[in-house]
């Protein structure tokens, strides 16, 4: 008769204790450790790991007798997902893509699953019934009738459809709603996503049937579930935008296949998600010259150069306390940037209000915008408009001095490339760069106060 006892694991690192406890000890995470009931089968186990060893036809080789072959690739019609992949999906790759509810996840994979001609596709919901999957199918164009939908939630039964159908791609939305009956916890527990993800892992290798599993993510930012399972699957995307706005980007977290610095842009409609080919002229208006508070900047999102709007709006402060507000921007580096501008160049910033958005709803990081963004804001601090035509791509220091940026040649290529005449880089950069770009007036500086003369003064 099989004995059975209790053990606890750590949902964030599933990592196992005797009993229960407030903290993990492995990675430090307090009130994650979930009960779980094992058979205690360990004989068994061992003789038929010993039986598998001794029948095994997989013995080790010598790393010069494998065969040097690279990966195949299905090569979807969505270019921005190829981007984020790495050239497209690889066979036998299992792919997790996370992000917020209602971001647009299963739409999405919806649409690459109707965009995949002349395959077999499986698309499995956990969270929709068919009916549902084909009203939201009508609102994407496309030509594919044949896509194969199971609103299924059994683990069992979605693999006894994967041997009777033999699809060439499988979808499941979403692993948390997947439950396999051969444990008794509920579904979206660790236990549960950790054993679907296993078994579906195996699938797609033994088969060489690439999958795709949408997951939910926590309160926190995070995928639920067990943090083993992003170190399981090959890829790891996380999907993600503001809600007012129409624009998502797709990160790659992890990519067993290719870059983790590539990323993809969609505009969210009514027809689904379309592709951004050119996302610089998304995040760059057409409005009035005559304002001022506008800066154009020169970004890197991954591999990808971008510009950018930068707004500031500086007015005299209403209360006590001047206010500081950013939205897309670090809070603390525009801090750390108003006293640049007070202790360096003499701006009187502590008696105003100072708001900084970066249009478009992107959260930027990049310390290139440090330029454009003082120079917003003193754009609006004198009311003095900043003509369209300049860039600006440089790291301004707690000393007042223009840093360097890496990789300067790709945003001074987009520069050129959308009709700018002007950019304002650091002067460590500036060696032939008038050379490689002569359609652009390469302005290097090293100090700020050289910066504003040569802006605000038409020096």
């Amino acid at each position: 008769m099989a004995k059975f006892k209790t053990i606890y694991i750590c949902s964030n690192c599933a990592t196992e204790y005797p009993k229960w406890q407030g903290k993990c000890d492995a990675c430090g995470e307090w009130n994650s450790l979930v009960e779980e009931v094992v058979e205690k089968t360990a004989a068994k186990k061992a003789a038929r790991v010993q039986r598998q060893v001794a029948t095994s036809s997989r013995q080790p080789r010598p790393l010069g007798e494998i065969d040097d072959i690279r990966e195949q690739r299905l090569v979807t019609p969505d270019e921005e997902l190829n981007r984020v992949l790495g050239g497209g999906i690889v066979e036998g790759s299992v792919v997790l893509l996370g992000g917020e509810p209602g971001i647009g996840k299963s739409t999405l994979l919806l649409q690459v699953a109707l965009q995949v001609t002349g395959k077999k596709v499986l698309y499995v919901s956990g969270e929709e019934s068919e009916k549902q999957i084909k009203m939201r199918a009508g609102r994407i164009p496309h030509n594919n009738d044949s896509l194969l939908v199971a609103a299924e939630t059994n683990l069992e039964t979605i693999l006894a459809h994967f041997k009777q159908i033999k699809p060439e791609l499988l979808v499941i939305d979403s692993i948390q709603t997947i439950h396999s009956e051969t444990l008794e916890s509920a579904a979206g527990s660790v236990p549960q996503v950790r054993e679907c993800a296993q078994r579906l892992i195996r699938l797609a290798k033994e088969h060489q049937v690439p999958v795709f599993l949408i997951g939910h993510i926590t309160k926190e930012g995070s995928l639920a579930g067990p943090k083993v399972l992003e170190h399981m699957v090959d890829v790891v995307l996380r999907f993600e935008g503001e809600r007012h706005h129409s624009y998502r980007i797709v990160r790659t977290l992890k990519n067993r296949f290719g870059s983790t610095l590539e990323l993809g842009i969609y505009e969210m409609n009514q027809a689904g998600l379309r592709e951004v080919r050119n996302p610089s002229e998304i995040f760059l208006s057409s409005g009035d010259p005559s304002l001022s508070g506008v800066a154009i900047s020169a970004t890197l999102e991954g591999m990808r150069p971008l510009l950018i709007e930068t707004q500031a709006l500086v007015t005299p402060q209403a209360y006590g306390t001047p206010q500081r507000s950013a939205t897309g921007f670090d809070l603390r580096r525009l801090n750390m940037l108003l006293a640049v501008l007070e202790k360096r160049c003499d701006f009187r910033m502590g008696q105003k209000d100072v708001f900084v958005n970066i249009a478009g709803g992107l959260r930027v990081e990049d310390p290139a915008l440090d330029l454009g963004l003082i120079c917003a804001v003193v754009s609006s601090m004198l009311d003095l408009p900043l003509a369209r035509t300049m860039v600006f791509a440089a790291e301004v220091g707690l000393t007042g001095e223009i840093r360097a940026v890496t990789r300067i040649e790709p945003r001074l290529a987009e520069a050129s490339k959308l009709g700018f005449k002007e950019v304002f880089i650091a002067s460590s950069q500036a060696k032939g760069m008038a050379d490689k770009f002569p359609q652009l007036k390469i302005r290097a500086y090293s100090r700020l106060d050289e910066v504003f003369r040569s802006v605000f003064s038409g020096a």
